[in-house]
């Protein structure tokens, strides 16, 4: 048995909630993730994606704002554990997670140009 009081089913999808709050309410970044998220979804229904493009552009998404969820996370914890003190090593923790968040916004935009590219020239043409 643990020290801590099981949760419950409920109030795991309550606590997620509130982790989804409280990202979207603190980090900017995480608000520009989403409005792009919706005008790229809007675009697709538009173009009338197939829906294997829907999935590749579904699973993009969460992956961006997943690594954004996770980089927030690992500033929050560092903050809390130093302090908001200077450390070199949780500057280098820092960095590397938003480089992660850097790295899957590239991929996201790569994988945005492959599948709106030849549907946005068609129109174009």
């Amino acid at each position: 048995m643990t020290k801590f009081k099981q949760q419950g089913f409920s109030n795991t999808f309550k606590n997620a909630r509130k982790g989804m709050r409280l990202v979207l309410k603190s980090e900017i970044n995480i608000r520009v993730h989403f409005c792009i998220a919706m005008i790229v979804l809007a675009l697709a229904f538009v173009l009338d994606f197939s829906i294997e493009k829907m999935c590749i552009l579904l699973l993009t998404i969460a992956f961006v704002i997943v690594t954004e969820m996770l980089n927030s996370a690992i500033e929050f914890s560092l903050d809390a554990v130093f302090h908001n003190r200077y450390s070199k090593l949780v500057g280098m923790a820092k960095d590397i997670s938003a480089g992660a968040v850097m790295f899957a916004s590239v991929v996201a935009i790569v994988i945005g140009v492959l599948l709106f590219g030849s549907a946005l020239l068609k129109i174009l043409a």
